[in-house]
């Protein structure tokens, strides 16, 4: 029988997510708000403390965040196969953009194809096409363009679609659908006019697959719906924004509450 030592970790938590946890939770919490060292031996993982040296055995982890430097620490808890929140696998297979993405294209309904240019090389594209590189599942490192252009880093690259930007979201079994905004043709989450919108039955349907097929316990996936009506999937957020709004924060803690008891 599994040994049970009344201590859970949570990493990359904020302090005020923390602090609502941590009045929840009865045991012995491990907080982290950088990439800890882990060590796992005998199926067992062990986490340094939060102060001084050392390590202590942990029964589960909640991990929230994306770090340059973290897809190891990912790795590692993959490897121990405890119980971790969300599921580590599933974000070891979704933590670097390129391959996410082409998991994704091929269980959506909603998937183009995309270009793929090498570091240094160059492209000439007759259409508006966009480039985006970087694992970093955030509104920078893209690049909008037509005609001739050399990729400093490895990319991919799909058609401009002007429409509708929207993400549909869901935590365990409740689900939203944002609005994203922007003053330029980037849209994301952050503007004070994003906001909650009517679920499209179908995005949502297709984030439902892509999420239950890969194993995800949250998802945010962004899609365009064009002015013609046609929908394409963006990307897979594997650690969508829980922070923006209140509402999507209230249900991420509970479900966190209620997972760790």
């Amino acid at each position: 029988m599994k040994q049970d030592y009344n201590r859970i970790a949570l990493v990359g938590i904020e302090q005020e997510e923390y602090d609502i946890i941590k009045a929840n939770y009865s045991g012995h919490i491990i907080w982290h708000q950088s990439i800890p060292k882990i060590v796992v031996k005998d199926e067992v993982l062990y986490m340094e403390k939060s102060n001084g040296i050392g390590m202590l055995p942990v029964d589960k982890v909640v991990y929230y965040g994306i770090y340059d430097n973290d897809f190891d620490f990912i790795s590692g808890l993959a490897i121990w196969r405890g119980a971790c929140y969300p599921n580590a696998a599933a974000m070891l297979d979704c933590r670097f953009k390129i391959p996410c993405l082409v998991k994704a294209l091929a269980h959506s309904r909603f998937s183009a194809p995309r270009g793929f240019i090498s570091a240094g090389a160059s492209v000439n594209v007759g259409n508006d096409t966009v480039a985006k590189w970087g694992n970093w599942h955030c509104g920078e490192n893209k690049h909008r363009f037509t005609g001739e252009w050399e990729s400093e880093f490895t990319a991919t690259t799909e058609p401009y679609y002007e429409g509708e930007a929207v993400r549909i979201m869901i935590i365990g079994d409740v689900y939203w659908q944002i609005k994203l905004e922007g003053d330029s043709w980037l849209k994301s989450i952050h503007p004070d006019n994003a906001g909650f919108m009517e679920v499209d039955t179908e995005l949502l349907a297709d984030t439902l697959h892509i999420k239950n097929t890969l194993n995800m316990d949250m998802i945010g996936n962004d899609y365009i719906v064009a002015k013609d009506g046609s929908k394409y999937l963006l990307e897979v957020n594997h650690i969508p924004n829980i922070t923006r709004f209140e509402d999507v924060r209230q249900v991420y803690l509970s479900t966190v509450i209620e997972w760790i008891k």
